[in-house]
This record gives C-alpha cells, sequence and structure tokens, in this order.
C-alpha cells in the first residue's frame, strides 16, 4: 500500500475547496435568515404597536418595508415608524 505524496497533495486540496465552497454558500444563506428573523420580530412588534395603539388612534401598515425597518432598527425603529406616521399624517 504504497501512498503517493501528489494523492495525499490532491486530497488535501480537494478538502480545502470543499471548505471553500460551503464556506461562500454559507455565508449568503446565514445574511437571509437573519433578514427573515429580523422581519418576522419586525413584524410582531408592530402587530403589538397596532394592537396597544387602536385605542388611541394609531395604526402603522405592517408591509414588508415597515416590518424589516422594525427588524433591522428594534425599538428604535418603531418609534421612527410613529414619527413618520404623524410627520406624514
Amino acid at each position: 500500500m504504497d501512498l503517493n505524496i501528489n494523492i495525499i497533495i490532491a486530497y488535501a486540496f480537494g478538502l480545502f475547496l470543499l471548505y471553500l465552497v460551503a464556506r461562500l454558500l454559507l455565508v449568503p444563506i446565514k445574511i437571509v435568515l437573519r433578514l427573515l428573523y429580523n422581519g418576522l420580530i419586525g413584524g410582531v412588534i408592530l402587530y403589538l404597536v397596532n394592537l396597544v395603539g387602536g385605542f388611541f388612534g394609531l395604526f402603522i401598515a405592517i408591509n414588508p418595508i415597515t416590518a424589516l425597518i422594525a427588524g433591522f432598527l428594534g425599538v428604535p425603529g418603531v418609534v421612527l415608524l410613529i414619527l413618520l406616521r404623524y410627520l406624514r399624517a
């Protein structure tokens, strides 16, 4: 059983290429999953604001843009959306 150095180098290079391809595919998936997660959290926060704000006449439409703004910025994003709602009205 003779292991040639060329075979060992080829296997090592193949494993390295496999690692690089997996790394390149994994990073965009993480970004997309983070965007989806933040958008869902933003939508829930906006739903709660609309639920409580209904007693005060406050309503913010829940669409992908407002959900992502609330998801990315959190509570300051919701405050920004409320301020924009009052500035527009």
